[in-house]
């Protein structure tokens, strides 16, 4: 008959051979959510150390707007044909298993990085700073025209609308392209911020942008 204290020890031995919840390792065909996260077997699994952008997000390329974020899910689906194995580091937040996820050709995270289908999440990891510059000097992928941060780009979305001072509604930010400056009703002038502290700024006019050293975005 078991006792008490035999319940508990049985409970104890069953909790250390499953070992942390983030220690897992799941293995077979994935199923692609968006450009950093996969179900395999049933698990939801966050890429560790990269960030991709989000479904919603788009970017800018030779002057026009494409869906940046369903183009890394896209990246993300071709190196991860043929099933993945993925070992657990943690569960996040959310319940996802946070993993290094290998597959046919290798690390799947730095495969998207040096691909420039994703960056490196600097605020988690520092592992692949060094295949982001690479591709951002390289100029392929995302580097190839505008893109906000994804982390940048989900603030945004949860902050409120940023006051405009009087009649300068003209957004100048400093992107990885350089200067650029949004104006109303262009497709990112909503979801840029300005910080004045990064030395970003606000314009009366074209003109005035234009006469400080700003260009046009997608121009």
């Amino acid at each position: 008959m078991l006792t008490l204290r035999s319940l508990f020890g049985l409970a104890l031995l069953t909790a250390l051979l499953a070992g942390p919840a983030g220690a897992q390792t799941v293995a077979g065909s994935a199923r692609i959510i968006d450009g950093d996260t996969v179900e395999v077997e049933g698990v939801t699994v966050r890429l560790y150390g990269i960030d991709a952008p989000e479904m919603s997000q788009s970017c800018t390329r030779e002057g026009r707007a494409w869906a940046c974020g369903a183009w890394a899910r896209d990246v993300l689906a071709e190196l991860a044909r043929g099933g993945l194995r993925c070992k657990g580091r943690e569960q996040d937040r959310y319940g996802r298993l946070v993993a290094t996820c290998t597959g046919a050709g290798g690390d799947v995270a730095a495969q998207m990085v040096a691909q420039g289908a994703a960056f490196a999440y600097r605020q988690y990891s520092l592992d692949y700073v060094d295949a982001e510059k690479r591709a951002a000097v390289a100029g392929i992928g995302l580097w190839e025209g505008e893109v906000e941060r994804p982390d940048a780009f989900r603030a945004a979305g949860r902050a409120p609308a940023q006051a405009v001072p009087g009649d300068c509604a003209i957004k100048g930010n400093i992107s990885s392209r350089g200067r650029i400056y949004h104006v109303p009703g262009s497709r990112s002038w909503a979801d840029t911020r300005i910080d004045t502290g990064a030395g970003e700024r606000w314009f009366c006019t074209e003109a005035e942008a234009q006469a400080a050293g700003w260009r046009r975005a997608g121009g």
